[in-house]
């Protein structure tokens, strides 16, 4: 069905006409089918409605001149649904969970894309894109498949939650030698929260491990052949579990802070108590292996530090 402004409205019974460049999803469609548009080199843009939740597998794979695609409430884009369109720039997706094997691989005009919903990306979906230069997932992201972002050769940075127990596989970043910046969702908030800590060797020691992954993934291996995978997702895991550590650390120390306070019976400064204290108590709790197993000894001369400095 041939809209008045130009668009082809898709309705799932019907092929698309030969010449067709622009197609909207009727909103009696609410998945799209596997195969529907499979190896139209004419379509260049897509858009779904409100109720499309799923992209089924192959639909789009192969659509050479696809360079714009929205889909708001998507959820699930299948195997292969977007794979080998080469002309593709712009991908909409706020709600996306689910990003199939091979979904959007060999986009390689696609040069960034915002996942904040994304869950899980499995093997190879964003394999050979070769363009694809920035990637921002949200909080929401759970795991990361094997070879996910394999020989993404522009691939510089990527936003990741700061989640203990988020699964990145060894050879998700294999051949992306430019891939040097690591930011956290929660960046900004934590940055913020560690200016506040109250003594400069917390704030100088979170600050640093904060920053060493910036320093150190440009000269880690990326891998070069099969068999080779790379270090970089291992040395990102590495380094989210170290910065959980360092949180779950500094927060049992604040918290020895006020409980020592409070058995010394002393009125604490409240300058102290609401811009030094009580912000790093508010960030999230982080289930990390350690959490309760502070150092006898770190903690003791903590207690000893309080005694000297509030007395």
């Amino acid at each position: 069905m041939m809209a008045a402004n130009g668009w082809y409205i898709y309705n799932g019974l019907e092929a698309v006409p030969p010449g067709v460049t622009r197609v909207r999803i009727h909103e009696s469609v609410t998945v799209i089918p596997a195969r529907a548009f499979e190896g139209n080199c004419n379509i260049e843009e897509l858009e779904c409605h409100d109720l499309v939740k799923t992209v089924e597998r192959s639909a789009f794979y192969n659509c050479t001149s696809l360079r714009k695609v929205i889909m708001p409430v998507v959820e699930v884009v299948e195997d292969c649904a977007f794979g080998d369109c080469k002309a593709l720039t712009v991908v909409e997706c706020d709600k996306l969970e689910r990003i199939g094997g091979g979904a959007f691989s060999w986009c390689k005009s696609l040069t960034s894309i915002n996942l904040p919903s994304a869950k899980i990306v499995e093997y190879i979906a964003f394999c050979d894109c070769h363009a694809l230069a920035k990637v921002k997932f949200g909080d929401k992201l759970e795991r990361i498949i094997r070879g996910a972002f394999r020989n993404c050769t522009s691939l510089e940075q990527i936003t990741i939650p700061l989640k203990d127990g988020m699964n990145i596989a060894d050879n998700t970043f294999q051949r992306c030698e430019n891939l040097k910046h690591v930011d956290l969702v929660e960046g900004a908030v934590l940055r913020d929260t560690v200016d506040a800590l109250l003594l400069d060797e917390w704030r100088n020691d979170m600050t640093d491990k904060l920053d060493v992954i910036n320093q150190s993934l440009p000269t880690t291996p990326a891998g070069d052949h099969f068999y080779d995978e790379g270090e970089k997702a291992r040395a990102i895991r590495m380094w989210i579990s170290s910065v959980l550590f360092k949180i779950i650390h500094y927060k049992a120390q604040h918290r020895s802070l006020l409980n020592e306070v409070a058995t010394l019976q002393q009125d604490f400064p409240q300058d102290i108590m609401l811009k030094n204290i009580l912000p790093f108590l508010k960030l999230p709790s982080h289930s990390f292996e350690g959490e309760n197993n502070e150092g006898g000894g770190e903690r003791q001369s903590h207690q000893r530090f309080i005694r000297r400095r509030f007395r």
